[in-house]
């Protein structure tokens, strides 16, 4: 075995990343205070084909020196737009017949491995604030809580870990599994 050259690894450009079909996917990051966090969802999303991010908030938005250090050019590939509200946000999406999730421990949430997207429906997933998650009036006005299961001592991950997981796991379910 042996590791491939950056050259080996049929990376697209991208024009050719906007012009591929992405999963119904949307990425809400709600009032993220670390840039690179943000950064750090920018190359999640790439890597999964993600259609758009919203940034709501107090979160930064490109161009700046701190995302881009971790998102590593991925604010030019994925979209991306900012809206000031979340919560407003979340109501354009829902009348766009979008299903909204909120990522969070709620008393109703559905465990992440038992969640199973339906075929043909878009989803937005909402990541809240470092410190206190969600807001409750954006977890209200979702459709779902997912909730990442733990098992340590401590129940919180990192944003950008949290959205890794998320995305993965809905990126399997709704491109991979599909294709099965």
């Amino acid at each position: 075995m042996r590791k491939l050259k950056n050259s080996e690894l049929k990376r697209l450009t991208i024009e050719q990343f906007r012009k591929t079909e992405k999963i119904p996917l949307i990425v809400v990051l709600d009032n993220i205070r670390s840039l690179n966090n943000i950064g750090s969802v920018f190359r999640t999303s790439d890597a999964f084909l993600i259609e758009k991010i919203y940034l709501c908030g107090i979160t930064a938005r490109p161009p700046h020196k701190e995302i881009h250090k971790t998102a590593l050019g991925s604010t030019e590939s994925v979209e991306w737009a900012y809206e000031e509200k979340t919560k407003d946000l979340v109501s354009k999406l829902k009348g766009n017949k979008i299903k909204v999730i909120s990522i969070e421990q709620a008393d109703q949430s559905t465990p992440l491995n038992s969640f199973i997207p339906e075929k043909g429906v878009k989803y937005a997933v909402v990541f809240g604030n470092e410190v206190k998650g969600v807001q409750q009036d954006v977890v209200d006005a979702s459709d779902l809580c997912l909730e990442i299961p733990q098992f340590g001592t401590k129940h919180s991950l990192n944003i950008s870990v949290s959205c890794g997981i998320v995305i993965w796991d809905l990126f399997v379910k709704m491109k991979i599994n599909s294709q099965k």
